[in-house]
């Protein structure tokens, strides 16, 4: 039976291929270490068919968003808002889940948006409750940052889940700041206009491999209080000649090897390493995925090989089991 068009899904028919490249599954403790894959889980049909049935985290969800993120974006009276987290929220609240979604800074420093992070959980975290902490890219810095940092806590923090964060960095952002390297544009030459339009340009440099490997891992220690689990992405194949994920797709695989457009599968990991999304881009993610393209393909007979919501419930269903 077809589900209602309320479940937020569409689920086509899952075949052998489709579940080999959906997601690989791996289980690893140590930071960065490598495992075998363990199974193949598919974030589509029919594995998510019955999502509403699945368990609710005993804690509220707290949405932490990346670099340039929001959590809600009025661009104009006539227009209808734009959301970073597109129908996940309304998806994890369906299923029973309270869920925050803070902002911070666009592209400031890890420090301020840990610090803005912190200022939100304050205002908006229920005590004397934990929360877990769901955060996609850069969010992901800003709340080890914050754990490890920014004492005392304004909530307990029972686990933080990263999908696709650089915590080691990304070999794309060394390339647009390299000093006479091959990028087009040299981007501290952009800092000008950019802070003259109001944003930070702190985070670029900050997201180099460098400053991550050698400045901000060594003094950012995980809390032993805190669970630590994370997922990465990948691409399988080249993204599309029109993709905006080509370009740096190359310049990241060349160095790091897989990735999703601008984050490695290796800078991914970090604490419990929960698997790695195949035929996935950064921002498919957080469901922001190209739905004329999309389209398009279907009519071609090309299905969609992953679902973001589906993602997120599964993880809330992670944590549920888990405890938290």
């Amino acid at each position: 039976m077809r589900p209602r068009s309320d479940e937020y899904m569409d689920r086509p028919v899952q075949t052998a291929r489709d579940r080999t490249r959906s997601i690989e599954v791996e289980s690893a403790r140590s930071k960065g270490a490598m495992a075998p894959a363990s199974a193949l889980l598919d974030h589509r049909s029919p594995v998510m068919a019955g999502w509403r049935s699945k368990n609710t985290p005993k804690y509220p969800i707290v949405l932490a968003h990346g670099l340039l993120g929001f959590a809600e974006l009025q661009l104009s009276s006539f227009l209808p808002s734009v959301h970073y987290w597109h129908g996940i929220k309304e998806a994890l609240v369906a299923q029973g889940a309270t869920v925050i979604t803070p902002t911070v800074p666009p592209s400031s420093s890890i420090a301020e948006r840990a610090a803005a992070l912190h200022a939100a959980l304050a205002v908006e975290a229920p005590a004397p409750e934990a929360v877990n902490i769901i955060a996609h890219s850069m969010g992901g810095l800003d709340a080890r940052y914050m754990l490890a940092n920014l004492e005392p806590l304004p909530v307990r923090v029972a686990s933080l889940v990263t999908v696709a964060t650089p915590h080691r960095g990304s070999s794309f952002a060394d390339y647009l700041l390299e000093e006479g390297g091959a990028a087009p544009i040299h981007l501290p030459r952009l800092y000008g206009t950019i802070e003259r339009a109001g944003f930070g340009t702190a985070a670029f440099a900050q997201l180099t491999r460098r400053y991550m490997q050698d400045e901000f891992n060594p003094a950012t220690r995980d809390r032993p209080d805190v669970r630590y689990f994370s997922y990465g992405a990948a691409f399988v194949d080249p993204p599309p000649l029109l993709s905006p994920f080509r370009y740096p797709h190359g310049i990241l695989a060349g160095v790091e090897g897989s990735n999703d457009g601008l984050v490695s599968v290796e800078s991914s990991r970090w604490g419990t390493y929960k698997g790695t999304l195949l035929g996935v881009s950064h921002l498919d993610l957080i469901n922001w995925s190209n739905r004329v393209g999309w389209t398009v393909r279907e009519w071609m007979g090309v299905k969609r090989n992953f679902n973001a919501i589906a993602f997120y419930l599964d993880m809330a269903d992670m944590l549920a089991k888990e405890g938290l």
